[in-house]
């Protein structure tokens, strides 16, 4: 085990991720399936670069844009043509650019909003599903975080932040996706991710999911499975009454953007 207490091993069918934490916060967990997320988008190629990458230029534009509104006020009185066109010409690139990641960067935030909203309502929850394709009912790839103490540690989200063992457990899982293939299967298009939490169906849903008792994946497409070992094995209240953990499915979903799959000469 590793010193950032983290290690690994693996299972057929699964890959076991585990960590001397007896549970894990609120925040980690939404720290870990968002970092899963952008992975899966960016190595399925819906996603032109990382997730974080896509962050900051999106905000960089915004900004940037902001400040050649205010420039064309604050500028010269009459400024020479030359200048105007530039300038011109420039905000509309940025806009361009903005528009073209806004959607995208709007759906991923509704999305992972609706996740924290949705564990902040919750005492435990046994797993996150992440479905690519043309709707949960037919998706192409499945990949499943399951997480063997379902219930959260004591901390708050606001007082877990990113800590690092949550950056060690999703660089973790993420190598593990990477050394069982994932994303290796040709270019399909832009397509959907769905995402799926599966918990107890006493859930006092928030407007954001909705449940899903008969919600099998298609026999023909095999999932990849994680499974977060925490230091705590216990039986908890979902253990206890299989029968009432059921799938709530997030009614936002993220479609991705047109993106080059080879690169020009």
């Amino acid at each position: 085990m590793e010193s950032s207490g983290e290690g690994g091993g693996q299972a057929v069918g699964f890959t076991e991720i585990e960590t001397s934490a007896e549970a894990l916060g609120r925040s980690e967990i939404s720290h870990i399936v968002k970092e899963i997320l952008g992975f899966i988008l960016y190595m399925h190629r819906q996603i032109p670069s990382v997730l974080q990458n896509l962050e900051q230029e999106f905000d960089a534009l915004k900004e940037e844009y902001r400040r050649l509104g205010e420039g064309s006020v604050v500028g010269f009185e009459e400024p020479r043509a030359s200048w105007r066109r530039k300038h011109n010409w420039r905000k509309r690139e940025v806009k361009r650019g903005i528009k073209r990641l806004e959607k995208l960067m709007n759906s991923v935030s509704r999305l992972v909003s609706a996740f924290r909203e949705a564990i902040d309502g919750v005492s435990e929850i046994q797993s996150v599903a992440f479905l690519l394709g043309g709707s949960p009912l037919r998706p192409r790839y499945v990949y499943e975080l399951e997480f063997s103490s379902g219930g959260f540690d004591s901390c708050g989200a606001e007082d877990c932040g990113k800590t690092k063992l949550a950056e060690a457990l999703s660089r973790k899982a993420i190598r593990a996706l990477i050394s069982n293939g994932a994303g290796s299967a040709s270019y399909l298009g832009p397509t959907k991710l769905y995402l799926l939490v599966k918990c107890s169906s006493t859930f006092n849903l928030p407007m954001h999911f909705l449940p899903k008792r008969q919600f099998k994946h298609p026999k023909k497409v095999v999932p990849f499975k994680l499974h977060v070992k925490c230091k705590t094995t216990s039986a908890s209240t979902i253990d206890c009454n299989q029968a009432e953990v059921i799938w709530f499915q997030c009614t936002h979903a993220i479609k991705g953007i047109p993106c080059n799959v080879h690169s020009e000469d």
